[in-house]
């Protein structure tokens, strides 16, 4: 097949963002299909050297045309949503150069839908559309968007998109369940949750006492509890400060380190000073590539995926806890949905309860204090990344789709 591959944020193992498409396209060009992407340079800039407009790049066989677009997750949601309606609009003209036998747009934003409707209607093209996020369930839920109009033309695009979509994939059963509940045939809904990559994490164990030696000395041999991803406003990363607060009195040989970058973060950081957490079992440290979080991991005793108390974030597919899996990282989450169904399932991590901090940071001791425990988690971990939830099963299930789409076509 010849995919075109819609993605405003592409990013490979040397970004400090989610390498999701990367990964599925480099899987399928394996396959001997032909991928295209348009996309933009926020999580590229960095290796490449773009000009002003579009630039034409090729990473392992896969085709990008990439519009030169800076990123912070530190935008106001304003400043995004005028970033995803003007890469929208370039991106559609942009689109309709490329020959195709199948259009697949991912999420988020949903704007992406919008150039995958021109190109699919114009070309007359299947499209496959992927749901990263409940697009706007999530938004309105933490009240990120609340102007009734927008709201409206929001819920019709959704609508719109899932309708005119020949296939779906969604990344967790939920999101699967928010597209059927419009009316879609469950038949054309695939799920292919987010996936570990094995091979990548996959690293001797001095990798992770080489690592702490040469970025964490003030680990001092306290057992290490990460965060790595954005301090956004639906990631509550603020709830690390409670928990290393209630930490110091359960347990001084237990240390947190969160990495990463968002608008919450400057506040966060304040909210550990007051506290008296701060650099002192609890570290904030900048964003780095994926490869630098692999050893990291490998260094770690447990990963943490966090959001704040909605139901509507229950659906997500974290990345953060696949590269746990990936790396054979017990894992804790303070939600629930079916990622904490799984984790009590197969005993792989903690579940922790969003507003018991104190109950939290007791479970959490309790657990890193229980050698045999934390070997069985580990070895669940690697079951887990290598016979479910591999990044080589998931991207056979996109292409898959992507074939089924076209030959629904002919």
């Amino acid at each position: 097949m010849k995919v075109l591959y819609l993605h405003q944020y592409f990013a490979t193992p040397n970004s400090n963002a989610g390498t999701r498409s990367y990964e599925m396209a480099k899987r399928l060009v394996n396959q001997g299909n032909e991928v295209t992407f348009v996309t933009s340079s926020a999580y590229l800039s960095e290796e490449y050297d773009f000009t002003t407009g579009w630039n034409d790049i090729e990473i392992e066989g896969i085709k990008l045309n990439v519009l030169h677009l800076s990123y912070s997750n530190r935008d106001s949601f304003v400043k995004r949503i005028f970033k995803f309606l003007q890469f929208s609009a370039l991106s559609t003209i942009k689109a309709l150069s490329v020959k195709a036998d199948v259009v697949f747009a991912t999420s988020t934003p949903l704007t992406i839908a919008i150039p995958g409707l021109f190109y699919s209607k114009i070309k007359k093209t299947p499209m496959v559309f992927e749901v990263r996020d409940l697009w706007p369930e999530l938004p309105i839920a933490v009240g990120a968007i609340k102007n009734p109009v927008i709201i409206k033309m929001a819920q019709w695009l959704e609508k719109y998109t899932y309708r005119n979509s020949t296939k779906i994939v969604g990344l967790s059963p939920g999101m699967c369940d928010g597209v059927t509940r419009h009316g879609i045939n469950p038949e054309n809904v695939v799920l292919a949750t987010n996936s570990c990559d094995v091979e990548l994490f996959n690293v001797d164990a001095d990798v992770g006492i080489q690592y702490i030696q040469k970025s964490l000395p003030f680990l001092n041999g306290r057992k290490l509890v990460v965060y790595t991803g954005t301090f956004g406003l639906i990631n509550n990363v603020g709830y690390l400060v409670d928990l290393a607060l209630a930490m110091k009195t359960t347990n001084q040989n237990i240390c947190f380190v969160a990495i990463g970058d968002g608008m919450e973060k400057t506040s966060i950081i304040q909210k550990a000073k007051d506290a008296g957490v701060l650099d002192d079992n609890l570290y904030f440290l900048d964003p780095v590539p994926k490869t630098e979080i692999v050893s990291l991991l490998s260094a770690a005793d447990l990963s943490m995926s966090l959001f704040g108390d909605v139901e509507a974030m229950w659906h997500n597919s974290a990345n953060k806890l696949f590269d746990a899996l990936a790396s054979s990282t017990p894992v804790a989450i303070n939600y629930g949905g079916w990622q904490s169904e799984f984790i009590n399932e197969h005993h792989c991590g903690l579940v922790l309860d969003p507003r018991q901090h104190q109950q939290s940071a007791n479970q959490i001791s309790d657990f890193l204090n229980n050698s045999e425990t934390v070997e069985q988690a580990k070895l669940k971990c690697s079951y887990l990344a290598q016979n479910v939830y591999s990044r080589d099963i998931m991207a056979t299930r996109i292409e898959s789709a992507l074939l089924g789409a076209v030959n629904d076509k002919t």
